[in-house]
């Protein structure tokens, strides 16, 4: 089956996904799935069932009502070609689907509440198809070659590194060149119950990360309903996005597309969740730390202490000439964000043998921090892509247009994002702190974060309309790019500003052309490149405003923390408690509930961990 929209990315929020990292299942409401571009059964990077269906006597069922949690669907429906004439149905099919790594169960079981036995036809069909991700993505997907074939009672399919199963219980598989069909009719008793199931098996040698098993405690009840849904929903989603490569569980960027390890989404992910877990903490850490940079390479961005972006099992490619490297260094941000949490979970508990052993890392990524991370006399953190294939914008806007004048017009590199400085002046005094503790010297990092702070103060600032704050960035030519954005809300509480300009830029955050009443909206409504369905010019990330929270705590500015975070709980609860990775930046007074980004990832791991200092913000 072809996609439709060929070249366009799957739309996402109108469908349903069942998750236990690195397996998943995305399917329609019904649980059937086939009528989407997204559909279909992904491991790892591949999606290798493409369809899934149930039929009933030949139909599909009736839907009554959906169940779901991060690694469960179950669908309840009838069967009323089965049922007798009275009002009342009386035969009720329920449709569990089970998810874990590397292994999905579709169980069928008929309750039949009549007085007599019912024979009832079951079908459970599945086409097998091996496509990558990324070209499902791009909406232009690629089928691979596989052989497909029937060994003994199950079917096998593979290409070589990865290998699908699928077996019947209670029923009889037959192959048709790739559709699989599970077919049996159960004889339900009077007021009794029969089922079926078929069970199917995924693996992927060619994989780079595998299930990870990690302990992420619950939050205390806070009297408040829908925090409390959304705070057992997001914590369900972290840990069914729990990876490991190796060093132990980190929570993986989010589904569908991120499945995998990011520098920037699993640091944040991991610093959010440090009330509940310093155990992903110090396993984020070894595992960023076992892949820190060590040579210079242009290719992949590599330079000695740097903190990667992203880890694939191939060439990712992105589209537009983008094309990323099996291992990417193209982030301006995971090095100074990787030194803040070592120093904050070690704040939280992390044992002191863990943070030792981290210490030659630790020194690495301040050393990178000043020399190759700042590349010219500036003295400021800059990016620039020198191969041409690489992103364009390394900070978490990375999208290639979200680094605007305030006319609208897109600033070029060498780009010098607020923001980053901010984490850099915050990674050098908790690098001192820490070196001070294990037997070093942090005098000389406190005496950079100094001049940090000097330098920004000096170039950054603008004013517009009577209103100060600082620019995004600086463009390649010093310029400062001069609108208003949410970064602004990620230098509070990092000892880049003063108070007083925290408490300013805390007033700024909470006017409503920045707070839509759902969120923060990535950029002002009164700027030229503001629109409210841009990705990062106006849209509302969740874990951007959670950003903000958890500054504004940190800086004692409740009030304005407490604004935003009733907002975005107010978002959470509108989808569901499952918190999306980003939504449109209309108003409240402009739509009674925030309106979907379609293409938006869920669950994803910041978006999800998000709850923890928005509940922080509500309860303390």
């Amino acid at each position: 089956m072809s996609a439709s929209g060929a070249g366009q990315q799957p739309f996402l929020n109108e469908e349903t996904v069942v998750i236990v990292a690195p397996t998943q299942v995305w399917s329609a409401r019904s649980g059937d799935y086939w009528s989407s571009p997204i559909h279909g059964l992904y491991h790892a990077d591949w999606r290798l069932i493409r369809s899934g269906e149930l039929r009933v006597d030949g139909r599909p069922i009736e839907l009554a009502g959906v169940a779901s949690g991060p690694g469960s669907l179950t669908v309840r429906g009838l069967a009323r070609s089965l049922d007798d004439d009275t009002p009342d149905p009386r035969v009720l099919i329920e449709w569990h689907r089970t998810v874990a790594a590397g292994a999905v169960e579709e169980r069928v079981r008929v309750v039949n509440g009549l007085a007599h036995a019912v024979r009832v036809p079951i079908e459970l069909a599945f086409e097998i198809e091996f496509a990558e991700m990324q070209t499902i993505k791009a909406g232009r997907h690629v089928p691979a070659p596989i052989a497909v074939e029937m060994i003994d009672d199950e079917v096998v399919a593979t290409d070589g590194p990865r290998v699908l199963r699928l077996r019947a219980r209670g029923g009889q598989l037959s192959l048709r060149e790739r559709r699989v069909s599970a077919s049996v009719v159960l004889e339900v008793p009077a007021r009794g119950t029969a089922e079926t199931a078929v069970a199917i098996e995924v693996a992927d040698a060619d994989a780079v990360v595998g299930a990870g098993e990690g302990t992420i405690a619950d939050l205390p009840p806070s009297g408040d309903a829908a925090l409390d849904r959304w705070a057992a929903q997001a914590l369900a989603d972290c840990r069914a996005l729990l990876l490991d490569a190796g060093q132990g569980p980190f929570v993986a960027a989010g589904t569908p597309w991120f499945l995998t390890l990011f520098g920037r989404d699993s640091l944040i992910t991991a610093r959010f969740l440090l009330p509940v877990s310093t155990q992903i903490a110090g396993a984020t850490l070894r595992t960023l730390a076992a892949r820190q940079g060590t040579v210079v390479d242009s290719n992949t961005a590599e330079q000695p202490g740097k903190i990667l972006h992203e880890v694939r099992a191939g060439v990712l490619e992105v589209g537009d000439g983008v094309s990323l490297p099996p291992v990417y260094y193209g982030t301006i941000d995971a090095t100074g964000l990787w030194v803040i949490l070592l120093h904050d979970a070690w704040r939280a508990g992390l044992p002191d043998d863990e943070v030792r052993a981290l210490l030659p890392a630790l020194h690495a990524a301040l050393g990178w921090l000043r020399d190759d991370g700042c590349p010219d006399e500036s003295g400021f953190l800059k990016y620039l892509d020198a191969t041409g294939h690489g992103l364009a914008n390394q900070g978490w806007k990375d999208s290639g247009d979200s680094i605007r004048f305030r006319d609208g017009s897109i600033a070029e590199g060498p780009i010098a994002l607020a923001e980053v400085q901010a984490q850099a002046c915050l990674a050098a005094e908790c690098g001192a702190v820490l070196l001070d503790a294990f037997g070093g010297d942090g005098a000389p990092w406190r005496d950079w974060a100094e001049a940090m702070r000097s330098r920004f103060r000096e170039r950054f600032w603008v004013e517009q309309g009577g209103v100060r704050f600082p620019a995004i960035a600086l463009d390649g030519q010093g310029r400062p790019v001069d609108s208003k954005t949410s970064n602004i809300g990620q230098l509070i509480g990092t000892t880049l500003l003063s108070p007083d300009e925290e408490a300013a830029l805390a007033d700024l955050l909470v006017d409503p052309v920045f707070a839509s009443g759902f969120g923060l909206r990535t950029m002002a409504s009164d700027e030229g490149g503001f629109w409210p369905l841009s990705y990062h010019c106006g849209s509302v990330w969740t874990h951007d405003t959670a950003v903000a929270i958890e500054g504004l705590l940190k800086a004692g500015l409740r009030d304005q923390a407490k604004v935003l975070a009733g907002q975005l709980l107010r978002a959470a609860d509108a989808f569901g408690s499952r918190a999306p990775e980003l939504f449109a930046g209309l108003s409240a007074d402009e739509a009674s509930s925030p309106v979907a980004y379609p293409a938006s990832c869920r669950p994803q791991g910041w978006s999800a961990a998000a709850v923890v200092p928005v509940y922080q913000a509500l309860t303390t």
